[in-house]
């Protein structure tokens, strides 16, 4: 279980350097410029990292539904709306709201045992961290309201 943790936690954080990274290219080009340049790096070092790692074992994919061959193009999707996000938010307030967004999805896919998944039964425990996490979002954003200040906006 620790390694599984350590794996999150580092998915996270290089979650969250990659979509600083891609959004300081979106500044010098536009977001699909940005998408193909970080996908296309990503392709390049998948396959040669694969292969010295792997080697023809790379290319042994079996018994996969047809649809998931197609999560790459989901990647392009993700790439352009969180540097967009990034460009009119920032990153902190854009980044907690994808992941709050990735929490409820995940946790609705889980509860319906959709694409695959074993159902998992949703609880009134679930929807309150669901609840908590979306409050805090509101409190960073709007917190300084509070105190007299004006929300944090991108750009000022």
């Amino acid at each position: 279980m620790l390694i599984g943790i350590f794996w999150a936690l580092l998915a996270g954080a290089l979650v969250g350097l990659q979509n600083i990274f891609n959004s300081k290219v979106n500044e010098r080009a536009n977001s699909w410029a940005t998408t193909a340049l970080v996908l296309g790096l990503g392709f390049l070092a998948s396959l040669v990292i694969g292969l010295i790692v792997e080697g023809k074992k790379l290319f042994a994919v079996q018994h996969m539904e047809l649809w998931f061959w197609f999560s790459g193009i989901i990647g392009v999707g993700v790439v352009v709306c969180m540097v967009n996000g990034i460009k009119l938010l920032g990153p902190t307030y854009a980044i907690s709201i994808a992941m709050t967004s990735q929490l409820v999805f995940a946790l609705l896919w889980d509860s319906l045992g959709w694409f695959g998944l074993e159902q998992v039964p949703f609880t009134f425990k679930q929807f309150i961290g669901v609840i908590v996490i979306v409050s805090g979002i509101f409190v960073f954003k709007f917190g300084g309201l509070l105190q007299g200040r004006k929300p944090a906006v991108q750009g000022e």
